[in-house]
């Protein structure tokens, strides 16, 4: 810590033309109360929300659900990647967890549909790549 804190004092003496102690210490406390506005239970939460699209299937399966805009079956989530039933199952529950996908029974059916979350963050990645 006090390799970074001394870093700072030399960005903040080419920022401000002379660094005092003062200086450092109220940029370190803003510095710390951006990092607490965080909070760790949001982070911990955006992590699992990125852990769980940083998998080719489920990633896929959110994709999916997103494009299809309506609930679908298992049966037709299972047609579109090439996982077991189980693995397809695995992947579905951490979507769950992730609050990215919801399912329901329908009978003898399993349905599922895209959040608005799943939504929201699909079109901010669309939005992310740019053609070249």
């Amino acid at each position: 810590m006090a390799q970074a804190t001394e870093r700072l004092r030399r960005y903040l003496d080419d920022e401000l033309g002379e660094c005092r102690n003062e200086d450092v210490e109220r940029r370190l406390d803003e510095l710390g109360t951006l990092e607490a506005a965080i909070g760790s239970e949001q982070a911990e939460a955006e992590l699992d929300v990125l852990s769980a699209l940083a998998n080719e299937t489920r990633y896929t399966l959110v994709r999916v659900l997103v494009a299809a805009g309506e609930e679908l079956c298992v049966c037709e989530l299972n047609a579109v990647v090439d996982v077991s039933e189980s693995g397809l199952s695995h992947a579905l529950s951490q979507l769950v967890d992730a609050g990215l996908a919801e399912g329901y029974k329908d009978g003898r059916w399993k349905k599922y549909r895209a959040t608005n979350r799943a939504v929201a963050l699909v079109t901010v990645l669309e939005g992310s790549v740019t053609d070249e």
